[in-house]
């Protein structure tokens, strides 16, 4: 019996029917992953809970899904152009510094969007974003009472440093010490404090303590990096 070779393959008809493509498929999927991106990004702006929101990020997540579809529909309607694509993404490096853990699930949302959609699996990609997007929603309205921020104060001395932590455990409901910074020109100190909207008064008490040059008052996301 003759052995069938990679090249026997690849003249072969085999391939006819894979490079088939349907122009209806195409335009039912690309226009799902366009819907169904900017329903990531509708529940990532109604969920977002960081310090700026990028609007950029937003519009990638959109590109994602309508990108990974593309692929995806090409993959599977014809073999020489998926491994030519594996190659190709092989090569590829991503190197932009992801800020919050949540952009990840939603980087991983859009892909798998266009996974979904573009292997044919419509009401699972449907329904599936629905879901996640209901569990998302719900579980970024339950966010904590206090909200975290960053409080650095530039003290002269340690009797300074002393009444500034005094008159912040008086007045914030929590309070953490980030780090201590010690020079010449004085001790500088990086708390972090948990307030309610209405609590940032203290910042103008510490102000007035005798010692103090500067005393900032900073929002963040929770996330604190050393």
């Amino acid at each position: 019996m003759a052995q069938l070779t990679f090249n026997d393959i690849l003249s072969s008809n085999l391939l006819a029917g894979i490079t088939e493509f349907s122009l209806t498929d195409m335009v039912i999927s690309l226009i799902l992953a366009f819907v169904l991106g900017l329903f990531i990004i509708f529940v990532y702006k109604k969920s977002f809970s960081g310090v700026v929101y990028s609007s950029g990020f937003a519009i990638s997540l959109l590109a994602m899904s309508l990108i990974t579809t593309m692929i995806i529909l090409a993959i599977g309607s014809n073999i020489i152009l998926s491994l030519g694509m594996v190659g190709a993404l092989s090569i590829v490096r991503f190197r932009s510094a992801v800020k919050d853990p949540m952009d990840i699930a939603y980087l991983f949302w859009a892909i798998s969007v266009g996974i979904v959609l573009g292997a044919g699996l419509i009401p699972l990609a449907v329904f599936g974003s629905i879901f996640i997007g209901v569990v998302l929603y719900i579980f970024s309205i339950k966010k904590p009472t206090h909200k975290p921020y960053i409080f650095i104060v530039d003290c002269a001395d340690d009797d300074t440093e002393k009444n500034v932590l005094d008159t912040v455990s008086k007045s914030v409901k929590k309070y953490v010490l980030r780090s201590k910074t010690v020079s010449p020109a004085g001790i500088e100190l990086t708390v972090e404090v948990r307030l309610n909207s209405m609590e940032g008064e203290f910042v103008n008490e510490v102000s007035r303590i005798s010692g103090v040059s500067k005393s900032v008052l900073v929002s963040y996301n929770g996330e604190y990096m050393t």
